[in-house]
Formats: structure tokens, sequence, C-alpha cells
């Protein structure tokens, strides 16, 4: 809820005006066209005479001729333009700042759900990690070089990469809660990977509370919010309390994310962030003016005990900074949730 224009917009800029930057590495996926203040930066910066990357993905729907003719006009500005890796499509949303700091090289990053695209950004809601934790910052440097064709990455420090590090990243994660107290919380666009959906069975059956939040199709039985924004981060949490590992990142449950195509996922170590994430989560599951559940026999329905919660009207007072008020109308640890109350299991839709 607080503004692409002043987050992610100005970060690139900056870093194109900036004289002590030394390069600057994009992925693009869709773009908002003419009036992109991300590809005029990038045009700036190439003409002042800093290394530019983009990653141009010519693959994106509805978006391919768009994609072709601004891959054309940035290679004309001086920008190395790259397509990615033959038969997988890039989904990630990632990118790299590197700059000289006296006598060191710093890299900052930027990992989103979203695309760098303005007139999304309006309509869409989307989380995103700007860091320079140096781990993370070589990671989306190798992430790089693996997607410019410069290394054939395999391992990565901290980011879950699709298609090599995500699918068994994730069962892994999952499987770490397969037991009693164990708790898994992802929001999704979209579950139906046969596979990640066994884990969950299987982690659901063990004793973890399992909460999923999915916007669109899902082969569980689901919980969905309807309201003024598109629903588009994903979040991953798996554990509880200080010891909980939160990522956020561009991939859905979804074989064609999983295997298909390069997703980045990335691990909130901040303490606030972690709050932040917590927090998002407990507002969604609280919801009971835009939520929808789905029951055993197929039907649709609102949750019952309504308190009169809207998860979009929180979110943006979050983002004018009312924690302490959004705290009060959701009351710590009372949500509604797709775990199972009763102690059954998650079932299939």
């Amino acid at each position: 809820y607080e503004s692409f224009v002043t987050s992610v917009e100005a970060f690139i800029e900056q870093a194109a005006s900036d004289p002590d930057v030394l390069a600057i590495k994009q992925t693009l996926y869709r773009t908002s066209g003419g009036d992109s203040a991300i590809v005029r930066a990038l045009f700036a910066a190439a003409e002042a005479g800093r290394q530019v990357v983009a990653l141009v993905e010519l693959k994106a729907r509805f978006d391919e001729a768009a994609n072709i003719a601004w891959a054309r006009v940035l290679e004309r500005a001086g920008v190395h333009v790259v397509y990615g890796l033959v038969g997988l499509k890039t989904h990630a949303k990632t990118a790299l700042v590197v700059r000289r700091e006296g006598d060191v090289i710093r890299r900052y990053c930027h990992v989103g759900t979203g695309n760098y695209n303005a007139q999304t950004a309006r309509l869409y809601e989307d989380l995103g990690l700007l860091t320079c934790d140096p781990e993370i910052g070589a990671d989306v440097s190798d992430l790089f070089n693996y997607l410019t064709g410069y290394s054939h990455q395999q391992r990565f420090q901290r980011l879950l990469v699709a298609p090599r590090t995500l699918r068994p990243g994730l069962l892994e994660l999952i499987g770490e809660q397969a037991r009693a107290h164990g708790r898994i919380v992802i929001k999704t666009n979209h579950c139906v990977d046969p596979e990640m959906i066994e884990a969950l069975y299987a982690a659901s059956t063990a004793g973890a509370r399992v909460d999923l939040i999915v916007r669109s199709s899902c082969a569980v039985r689901p919980g969905v919010l309807v309201g003024r924004w598109l629903e588009h981060s994903r979040i991953y949490s798996f554990g509880t309390g200080a010891r909980a590992r939160w990522y956020i990142g561009s991939a859905d449950i979804m074989g064609r994310n999983l295997d298909g195509r390069v997703e980045a996922v990335a691990p909130v170590v901040d303490p606030k962030l972690r709050t932040r994430l917590e927090t998002i989560v407990e507002v969604l599951l609280a919801d009971d003016r835009l939520a929808w559940t789905l029951d055993g026999d197929g039907v649709w329905h609102r949750p019952s005990g309504a308190r009169g919660i809207c998860a979009h009207e929180l979110l943006a007072e979050l983002a004018r900074g009312a924690e302490q008020h959004v705290a009060e109308c959701i009351g710590r640890g009372r949500s509604r949730t797709g775990a199972r109350q009763d102690g059954r299991a998650l079932e299939p839709a």
C-alpha cells in the first residue's frame, strides 16, 4: 500500500543518476509502456556510461509485441539486453545496483512479488524487499550471471530459485513443520502443484496448522478475498515465533512456476519486516468482509461471527503507520483460518 513510485521507481532512478553506481541489472517482465520511469532511468544510466543489463522476457503473455519493441529501444540506448534461458520463462522480479563506496563495492537489491509496472501497481497488491544484505546481493548477482549465460549456477546461499532450488527448498521447509505444533502459512495466487499439495496434506495430518490464502485456482480447500485490490503478493512462512522463517517472491505453487520458469524467492530476516509480514497475514486471516470460504460440500460462504474487519482498509491503515490500531482491530492471536480448528487435517478440494 506504500507508493511504488516513491519506493521501487525511486530506487532505480536514484541509482541511474548516482555517479558512484557502476552497474544496474534488471528483469523486465511487464512494464508500463512509454511512460515507464524505470525504462527511462535505464536509458539515462546507459547514456551516462554505466553498465546496464536488462533481461526482457519476450514470452510475457499479451505483452510479447511491446516487450520486443522495448528491447530494441533499450539496445539502441546502449543497454545490454538479454532474453533469458532457452525453454524457461523469466518471471523473477529482481533488480541489482552495484555501487562503489570508498574502497568497497556494495550491492543493493530489490526482490519483489510484482512487475516493475507503475500502472498495475495502482491496482495490484504486492510486496518487495530492498536490501544490501551481502549474501542476498551475491545471490542476485549470481542469478543475473546465470540468466545472462555467464554461469551455470546450481546453488544459492539465501535465495530459493526456480527451477534449481525452489521446489526442493519449499518441500524441505514444509517437511520440517510436519509435526505437532508445526505452522505453515502460504499466500499465493495459485496452489495446484500435486507434489506440493501432498506435502501440505502430510504436514497437516502430522499435526501442523496450515493456513493457505489463495487468490485463484486451488486444489485444497481455500479461502479467498475479493475486494478493491488484486491480491498478487506471495508470502511463505514456516514455524512460529522468533524461529519462524519468512519468504516473499514471484512464484506460485504451480508446476510452471516451480519447474518451467526462473523465479526468485527471498528470505526476510529483519525483525521489523518479519513483524510486518506477520501482521499482514493476521489481517488477511481475520478479514470477514471480503473473505469467502469453501465448505466440505463445495459451497462458498462468508465467515461466521463477523467482526466487520476489512483487510484492504486495515492494510491501508498499516501503511500509514497505524500499527497499534490495526493490532487492536484484529485482536492478536485471533484469526479466521483455513487450518482445521477441530483437529481435522486438510482435505482435497
